[in-house]
């Protein structure tokens, strides 16, 4: 029988950023209200945030937003932290764990127009298109290799206001982030899945605890079965391609009728070769099929893009 609780109050550190901060409050709310506890935010600037003039693939990929928040966490200044899932790598630091996802906001990317009302099939051959990601960038080029992309870094506020500053055509965000800041009304379109996958893990939440400390059986609780699966295959995948932000890699699960649908891929950063897979299993079999999915996306030609892109990664340094 586990013994009561005597922790009454949690310390949540978060990065600083705008779009942090909001999920990070929403999530101390939740906490306060379903737990009963009081909270407390430990706001760090991390190594991703501070660098600013480089890409990330450059630098060491989105672990770089991760780091020190596990290490406030290691070293006891926080007992929780709240990630945005697609920045968390698919090995955290040893003596942490993922607790819960408590939710998901819309997984899909959001093209949002200079001109407004304006849709990724609507942009004129050589228009502007502004993205922070490798993923988007490579699935751009796929299907619109006549456009110009162009390589993005910044809050959602500062890449959005790119589009005037930098006299960009469109960016291209996560619909989670712009409607959770209340800016989802600069979403010109909501781009299908069959388009431009979405990332793992994109739209859901990640909440970090210290291994076999108290707080991670209590924020188990904020997690419902139904974001459970799509989160464990999700993540089983990730773990099994071994890819991070420098690899352009999509793996997205939802629930269907017959079980869980999961589609993944691996592409070039030109988008030229894509390896691509996709499978239906009963919503029990969601780490094993994320890993299937993983394992079928290499045996078609997968393997072959992560060592050639290893190969550039490496010939850049």
């Amino acid at each position: 029988m586990t013994p009561p609780s005597t922790k009454t109050r949690i310390r949540i550190a978060t990065r600083g950023s705008d779009l942090a901060l909001t999920q990070t409050r929403h999530i101390a709310a939740r906490i306060e209200r379903e737990l009963d506890v009081e909270s407390e935010l430990v706001v760090l600037r991390t190594t991703g945030d501070r660098i600013q003039d480089r890409s990330l693939a450059k630098i060491g990929g989105k672990g770089l937003f991760v780091k020190e928040i596990e290490e406030a966490l290691l070293d006891g200044r926080a007992d929780l932290a709240v990630h945005s899932a697609k920045d968390v790598p698919a090995r955290i630091a040893e003596g942490c764990v993922i607790a819960a996802h408590p939710e998901r906001e819309d997984p899909r990317d959001a093209l949002c127009a200079r001109v407004r009302g304006s849709q990724l099939a609507d942009l004129a051959p050589g228009a502007r298109v502004g993205t922070g990601s490798t993923r988007r960038m490579a699935l751009l080029r796929a299907h619109r290799p006549d456009l110009d992309p162009v390589p993005l870094r910044g809050n959602v506020p500062t890449r959005l206001g790119k589009l005037e500053s930098d006299g960009l055509d469109a960016v291209i965000l996560a619909c989670a982030g712009l409607v959770r800041l209340g800016m989802g009304d600069a979403i010109d379109e909501r781009i299908a899945p069959e388009t431009m996958l979405p990332a793992v893990g994109q739209g859901l939440l990640a909440l970090e605890t210290r291994a076999g400390d108290e707080w991670c059986e209590r924020i188990a609780t904020l997690e419902s079965d139904e974001i459970a699966v799509v989160a464990r295959a999700e993540r089983a995948f990730q773990t099994a391609i071994g890819g991070d932000c420098s690899v352009p890699l999509a793996g997205f699960a939802e629930r269907v009728a017959g079980g869980l649908r999961f589609r993944g891929l691996v592409s070039s950063l030109d988008g030229e070769r894509l390896a691509y897979a996709e499978e239906i299993a009963p919503e029990t079999d969601a780490a094993a099929l994320g890993a299937r999915v993983a394992e079928a996306v290499l045996e078609r030609g997968g393997r072959e893009i992560l060592a050639a892109l290893a190969e550039e990664i490496e010939a850049d340094d």
